[in-house]
């Protein structure tokens, strides 16, 4: 049996607004909290709570203005009718959040204390920030790992015990391990990890076409990875989530086929890590696309020796728009869940149609992209969503630069936060705030759930949740002008401004 918990303080806010007969504590309303952020101003700003109306008393209560109002002049033929079916459910959430990389740590490391301090607490908190709870964290080197020169944990060649394997590197005060601890103070997360190369001497070569693991050493590499996931449990930070290898298969990263990361996994990986008693989850490979996803994933994925050691697929977003292509992948493995694990603009070689020239953005609106991008992910079956960089400078940077191992000269990126590290201003763009509203209200556990619109509705995308602690999100993405959403739910009514480029959070 299901048993739908409410919440303490909204109990407490019913019966106490009931006992100074504001309204009427009679079991037919059913108190909404709204958060808006918007164009006009609002950040995550908490509204005039909403009610859910039994249906035969709302057309009475809402003559009476017992109706939730945002903006009065949204002209009543605008309205857009939304019906939410919390029995109908679909996909587990794992969690929102970002990538932890040294550029990030550089950032806040320019700020003093205090303000290092407020940003965590803004990415991280459950209150009063977005609360994070799915992160990346790149293993060794990769275009942000900024503090230094290129690495990996043990450059000697040929040293295939793994004699001189550290992370020294990552213990300094800019290094992963540093920011991953001051980020835990602030909230509680789940990390995926993945690799863009592993040391160079166990490669053919770093020319294109020569970037693939010598055969021989895959037993090594296992053990690197293995090396590598106990290294930070030593130091108090479990890495729930290995994934092998990012982008693969394509020139700018690795050459090895997905058929050989599959040959890795159920060979060498999976062995190592049970032998070692380490109880990470594999992950198979991060490519780079939705697209690549269903086409290059099958070559490893219909081995059943393979797929039954792999607990997520991971994809990333650069091609911008082919959501449906996750549908496909989760049809084709429906028991096993869909991550989105790395997007972001990048400068000069990557923005989509019509995107940004110069970066980073500051501006509101840009959110808007994110959160549509957000939803729609969601709405093709992703459990987590992971943007790349967390934190980056005035620049989109800093980045490093190795073009043998794909990472350019010029990379400029946009970020979450933005740390000038001259002025010592933060910035939050549009993207942290839409970010935010999936990350602080869809807790990991959550459910999503059924919600249809009738009506006009182009401008507003939307998607459903419930919680493990019994209470339901809908959130509802407005790219066009103020309208009216007539929410339906369980035989009752809510009224619902939503203002002019917005995002609106809705929680019952």
């Amino acid at each position: 049996m299901h048993v739908r918990r409410i919440p303490g303080e909204i109990v407490c806010a019913v019966v106490f607004l009931g006992w100074l007969g504001l309204f009427p504590v009679t079991g037919r309303a059913q108190s909404v909290a709204i958060y808006v952020s918007s164009a006009a101003g609002d950040r995550l700003t908490r509204k005039k709570d909403g009610q859910f109306l039994r249906q035969e008393d709302s057309t009475k209560n809402r003559v009476k203005n017992d109706v939730s109002r945002l903006d009065n002049d949204v002209p009543r033929d605008k309205t857009v009718d939304i019906l939410v079916d919390e029995d109908l459910r679909y996909q587990e959430m794992a969690g929102f959040g970002a990538t932890f990389n040294e550029a990030g740590m550089i950032c806040l490391n320019s700020l003093g204390p205090k303000d290092r301090d407020k940003v965590l607490k803004s990415l991280f908190d459950t209150v009063s920030g977005a609360g994070f709870t799915l992160m990346k964290l790149p293993m060794a080197a990769c275009d942000f790992a900024s503090a230094g020169p290129w690495y990996s944990y043990d450059d000697t060649p040929g040293d295939t015990a793994l004699l001189d394997f550290s992370i020294r590197r990552d213990l300094g005060p800019d290094g992963q391990v540093n920011y991953v601890r001051n980020a835990a103070r602030f909230g509680r997360f789940q990390i995926e990890t993945t690799m863009d190369f592993p040391p160079d001497w166990m490669m053919y070569g770093l020319k294109d076409g020569e970037k693939h693991v010598r055969p021989g050493y895959y037993g090594v590499l296992a053990r690197y990875y293995s090396r590598y996931l106990q290294a930070y449990a030593e130091q108090g930070i479990g890495i729930g989530y290995l994934n092998p290898l990012n982008e693969a298969e394509n020139n700018w990263f690795s050459n090895i086929s997905y058929k050989e990361i599959g040959e890795m996994v159920k060979g060498y990986i999976a062995p190592q890590l049970r032998a070692d008693g380490v109880n990470t989850k594999i992950q198979l490979c991060e490519t780079a696309s939705r697209p690549e996803g269903i086409r290059k994933l099958p070559a490893a994925m219909d081995d059943p020796a393979v797929s039954k050691e792999v607990h997520t697929l991971t994809v990333h977003g650069y091609d911008w728009s082919s959501f449906q292509t996750l549908t496909e992948l989760h049809r084709k493995y429906p028991g096993i869940p869909i991550w989105m694990t790395e997007i972001c603009y990048a400068l000069p070689n990557n923005v989509p149609p019509g995107g940004p020239t110069k970066l980073p953005l500051y501006e509101f609106e840009d959110g808007a992209f994110w959160g549509n991008m957000i939803l729609n992910d969601l709405k093709n079956e992703v459990s987590g969503w992971i943007y790349w960089n967390m934190i980056l400078d005035q620049d989109g940077g800093p980045w490093l630069v190795s073009p043998v191992h794909g990472d350019p000269a010029q990379n400029h990126q946009q970020p979450v936060v933005i740390v000038d590290r001259s002025s010592h201003r933060v910035s939050y763009t549009g993207l942290y705030y839409y970010l935010a509203h999936f990350s602080r209200f869809i807790r990991p556990g959550a459910r999503r759930i059924d919600c249809s619109a009738s009506g006009d509705s182009p401008e507003l995308n939307f998607a459903g949740f419930s919680n493990p602690d019994g209470s339901h999100v809908l959130n509802i993405v407005n790219t066009g002008s103020g309208r009216t959403c007539r929410l339906r739910w369980k035989n009752r009514i809510l009224f619902q401004d939503i203002p002019a480029r917005s995002i609106v959070t809705l929680r019952w």
